[in-house]
């Protein structure tokens, strides 16, 4: 379930962060509005991954903003490298063909990011007596 949650968060932002992207690259090179979405994006992500996708009751705090910063920069050269790419291929590339291929270069980092934040920035962390019959209390660690 938190993996559809997930995509619909961060896929939601992401294709408004798309958009972004393209409207500021009018204005500016390519990598520097990636950059400034990037940031703005990852930001409204963390918070709603921290309420919603992972259930944590309350916000994310700075260092759960600081890892996923992390791994939004990791995201951050996937986009750039690939339209990069896409741009050394194709000169003259479209907004659609661009698009297209931040899309896709976004789902890919996407779903490592899926992993990093389920398994290390919002992972849950605690233990929790285990009772058995007739057995003591074995504290046992919790892994969302």
């Amino acid at each position: 379930m938190a993996f559809i949650r997930f995509v619909i968060f961060g896929g939601g932002v992401g294709i408004l962060a798309g958009f972004a992207v393209s409207l500021l690259a009018v204005f500016m090179p390519w990598a520097l509005a990636n950059a400034i979405v990037t940031v703005a994006s990852t930001a409204l992500c963390t918070e709603l991954h921290a309420r919603y996708t992972f259930r944590k009751g309350r916000g994310a705090g700075w260092r759960e903003h600081w890892q996923c910063a992390g791994s939004a920069t990791a995201a951050y050269l996937v986009t750039s490298f690939a339209v990069g790419v896409l741009h050394l291929v194709q000169p003259a590339a479209g907004t659609a063909t661009e698009q297209l291929v931040y899309l896709g270069a976004s789902g890919l980092a996407g779903a490592g990011r899926f992993v990093v934040l389920r398994l290390y920035v919002f992972a849950t962390r605690g233990t929790r007596p285990v009772r058995r019959h007739g057995a003591s209390a074995v504290p046992v660690q919790l892994a969302a």
